[in-house]
């Protein structure tokens, strides 16, 4: 099959940046996988393949991305015209939405933590209307919703986000899958974006968008969901009983940090002693069968192994190209600016340790992204900007931020490695953030 991420981003074969990113030949390929795994399994379970390919299409959509979305339309056109046009009509009417928010861009959301309320990001939120409901059918319509909070509104995910999943028929297993899908095409186009951006490179460009976050009297936005739909939720979560977790006991953080935070799910996890060999294979490694994360993603084996893969080589693969300490930079500030306080406290700490820098890592995590300062470094600089901007939803990464970071000393095989880690991070925050929260460990 064509390399989906390369027809996106308008990579030819044997082009010299294909070249480049065989040097990351595993990451290439898993990420192959993932979509064949996500898109076109050979059992679909109660996830049909039409539902997949509307899913794709509207969050490509959400993302500003034509080629991703049109391309995930034909295929959607291809099982159900009906709802392809569905699909579209309802997209009009979410971007129409999105465009009343003036300049301001996601990821959206509230924070639960109140010390970290002035970073609170209001936007649009998506109900489905009755007769769309009818086409497309109550499974596909909470599909979609929960599609549109995870692209836009990462943050927001609480349990009553998987309690609506349960009323409309979804299971375990289905939900982590969509899950995985909506977190996948956040890698995919993202790195299809910067990519595409690579390729055009020397065109001229324009100045990087400026991270704005909205005060109280900006307009056209909703600042928090509608009472009805928050009403809806809690009866949803009483409903489902002990399908859903919801830890009133739990100590969750205050603040960004480095290190000392867990992570608890939502719903069941696969038990340890439960695990078949499929899924056992699929950790990789034989420790991850004591971590509850883990175990919840082998609920969709081939995801979790494709995606397993595609972390490892663009996290670990050292025989070229960006420095670690620069890696796991990338991967702190996507997490930063998605608000997901748990991989930003994993890889803020494993930057600091790889970087020996560790007051400046904690002064980016008590500062955020929305206002950038030089860090006095002018890779750290170029690679925080390009990493936060690839993250801004929809995405503001350009050819000014290939220049930059050019200019910064970084050869094209490094501003892949960018590319792949700050775009990684965009699909595993969105999985911890939907999934599950962090809490503060126990200090020994």
């Amino acid at each position: 099959m064509t390399d989906i991420i390369n027809t996106l981003a308008g990579i030819a074969a044997q082009d010299p940046l294909d070249g480049l990113r065989n040097h990351r030949a595993q990451a290439k390929d898993n990420a192959q996988l993932s979509f064949e795994a996500l898109l076109e399994p050979e059992e679909t379970g109660e996830f049909s393949h039409r539902d997949r390919y509307a899913v794709a299409a509207f969050a490509a959509g959400l993302l500003g991305a034509p080629a991703a979305e049109e391309f995930y339309r034909d295929l959607l056109r291809d099982e159900d015209e009906v709802a392809s046009w569905a699909i579209a009509e309802l997209l009009d009417e979410a971007l129409l939405e999105l465009g009343s928010s003036s300049d301001v861009r996601g990821p959206y959301g509230t924070f639960e933590s109140a010390a970290l309320a002035p970073e609170n990001v209001p936007g649009p939120w998506l109900t489905v209307g009755e007769k769309t409901g009818e086409v497309l059918g109550p499974l596909l319509v909470a599909g979609l919703e929960f599609t549109h909070l995870l692209v836009l509104h990462p943050r927001d995910s609480r349990p009553e986000h998987m309690a609506l999943l349960f009323d409309a028929g979804w299971d375990e297993d289905s939900i982590v899958t969509l899950a995985q899908l909506v977190s996948f095409l956040n890698f995919q186009i993202r790195i299809s974006t910067g990519l595409t951006a690579l390729v055009h490179a020397p065109a001229a460009a324009g100045a990087p968008v400026s991270h704005h976050v909205p005060s109280e009297d900006d307009g056209g936005i909703t600042s928090a969901r509608d009472s009805s739909a928050s009403s809806k939720g809690s009866q949803a979560l009483a409903r489902v009983g002990e399908r859903v977790r919801t830890y009133p006991e739990l100590e969750r953080p205050e603040l960004f940090q480095q290190s000392g935070l867990g992570w608890v799910p939502w719903i069941a996890p696969v038990a340890e002693a439960e695990l078949s060999d499929a899924q056992r294979e699929a950790l990789i490694e034989a420790g991850r069968a004591n971590n509850p994360y883990f175990r919840l993603l082998a609920r969709d084996p081939a995801a979790l192994r494709a995606r397993t893969l595609t972390d490892l080589d663009i996290f670990f693969n050292t025989t070229d190209g960006l420095g670690r300490a620069e890696r796991e930079l990338a991967a702190t500030v996507a997490s930063r600016l998605n608000g997901c306080l748990f991989c930003a406290s994993i890889h803020s700490d494993r930057a600091a340790e790889e970087s020996g820098r560790r007051d400046l890592v904690q002064a980016l995590l008590d500062t955020g992204i929305e206002a950038p300062s030089s860090l006095g470094d002018p890779v750290w600089d170029a690679v925080v900007d390009a990493s936060a901007a690839l993250t801004l939803t929809p995405q503001a990464f350009g050819s000014a931020h290939v220049n930059a970071l050019r200019e910064a000393g970084l050869a094209d095989g490094d501003i892949i490695d960018v590319l792949g880690c700050a775009a990684f991070f965009n699909w595993a925050n969105r999985l911890m953030l939907s999934l599950g929260e962090p809490e503060v460990l126990a200090r020994r």
